[in-house]
């Protein structure tokens, strides 16, 4: 049996997206719903975490499944710092909804 706090941290989250490194998909200020312990495809946006910056939560696209983790890169590869910089992330769930300004489902690439 799970505990309060387990599922408390698998409960949709809403994220405040910082700087234009998901530009075109996501721009600096919109806010999208990702979802904390739900399975994350190779295209899809992602709500990620690097060992290098581990209080830092970032939104990117997780590219590839590797041993230890995802590559996961901006859309805005000149905007982005990432795993061609940072290395694997850890994906903690993807990010399916932008919920501000322009509300709408988000797509894998």
């Amino acid at each position: 049996m799970r505990t309060l706090r387990e599922l408390l941290a698998r409960r949709p989250r809403r994220v405040l997206v910082r700087g234009g490194s998901m530009v075109p998909t996501l721009r600096d200020g919109d806010v999208v719903l990702a979802f904390p312990g739900a399975a994350v495809r190779p295209g899809e946006v992602a709500l990620v975490r690097w060992p290098a910056r581990p209080d830092q939560l970032s939104v990117k696209r997780a590219a590839l499944a590797a041993d230890d983790g995802w590559f996961a890169v901006g859309d805005a590869p000149t905007a982005s710092t990432d795993s061609r910089t940072l290395g694997p992330a850890e994906a903690l769930g993807p990010v399916r909804w932008r919920l501000w300004p322009h509300p709408g489902r988000l797509h894998a690439r």
